[in-house]
């Protein structure tokens, strides 16, 4: 039994206790972090770099990549780092810090993919009133209130699930700072607080899911009716990265929270943990670079502007 106030360290979940498989996970994850690094990477430098994709799609991306930078990159370097150390803990000031990023990037992911949905109902859907909707100064403004209400969630969830008294050890069965797992350390009945903060942001989310589909109603509606099929074509290749890029956001979340506790299980909580935290921000730069020319075209150019200074 010991109290909050009195932790000085967590312990978290790790992936294997034998040396060769600590090292195997070791070497799994920093292949997955350097990719998500260079993918993201690139497509911030290359939005950045290119006047072509100055443009609210591209603009939204770009912050896209950044949160998914820092979605990777707050959990899975220390997991690297207690694998390679062969231990297993975390201090509590670094839990905390876990905590706040994690919930506010998610939150800032969540804002965003709903403004991108936006960004595309309007283009498609009311293309003449494009530039009122979506000026520079209205993307702003827009990317700031994303971050800012990820900013805000954050520190809300933070502060409660700090506050609440700990007294069931300090064994986390994850392998990082996850809320759900903190809260099983908790006395009884002093979690109701945390539960209803998480039952608003649920909520706010599931708004924003039923935002997307409704406005993915609208825009399959709208493109079904060009006549044109590069028309169509083209409007397709607008929507389908960012489509998929919600189904792969939202089916990982849900699974991950809305999962019936009886299946609940530390080695299937650690694979769905995985599959929302690690998985998205390294395979997010593929599926928008895939079927995206004017992205490609500004990658080419990239690269070569790079190897030619190199020369």
């Amino acid at each position: 039994m010991s109290n909050s106030s009195s932790l000085n360290e967590f312990l978290l979940l790790g992936f294997a206790d034998t040396r060769e498989l600590q090292l195997l996970h070791f070497s799994l994850f920093l292949g997955i972090y350097l990719a998500a690094l260079l993918g993201n990477i690139l497509i911030i430098t290359a939005i950045a770099c290119d006047h072509r994709l100055h443009t609210p799609m591209y603009f939204f991306l770009l912050s896209l990549s950044l949160v998914d930078l820092g979605t990777i990159s707050v959990t899975v370097p220390k997991s690297m780092a207690n694998s390679l150390c062969n231990t297993r803990t975390i201090s509590y000031s670094g839990c905390v810090a876990q905590v706040f990023l994690l919930v506010f990037l998610i939150t800032a992911e969540c804002s965003l993919l709903t403004v991108m949905a936006y960004d595309r109902y309007i283009a498609i859907c009311r293309p003449l009133h494009y530039g009122t909707f979506m000026s520079s100064r209205a993307c702003v403004k827009i990317a700031a209130a994303a971050w800012g209400s990820g900013f805000l969630n954050g520190l809300l969830h933070t502060a409660n699930t700090f506050s609440i008294p700990l007294c069931q050890g300090n064994a986390v069965e994850q392998f990082f700072c996850e809320i759900p797992q903190i809260l099983k350390l908790c006395c009884s009945n002093s979690y109701l607080r945390e539960a209803g903060v998480s039952l608003v942001s649920s909520s706010l989310g599931f708004g924003c899911f039923i935002f997307i589909v409704v406005s993915y109603v609208q825009i399959f509606t709208a493109v079904l009716r060009i006549h044109s099929e590069q028309g169509r074509h083209k409007a397709f290749s607008m929507c389908l990265p960012h489509l998929a890029v919600v189904s792969l956001f939202a089916s990982t979340v849900m699974f991950a929270y809305l999962k019936p506790p009886s299946n609940s299980s530390p080695a299937l909580d650690l694979v769905v943990a995985v599959l929302y935290v690690v998985v998205p921000p390294a395979v997010n730069p593929l599926i928008y670079s895939m079927r995206n020319k004017e992205f490609k075209d500004a990658l080419r150019k990239l690269i070569l502007l790079v190897l030619f200074r190199q020369q």
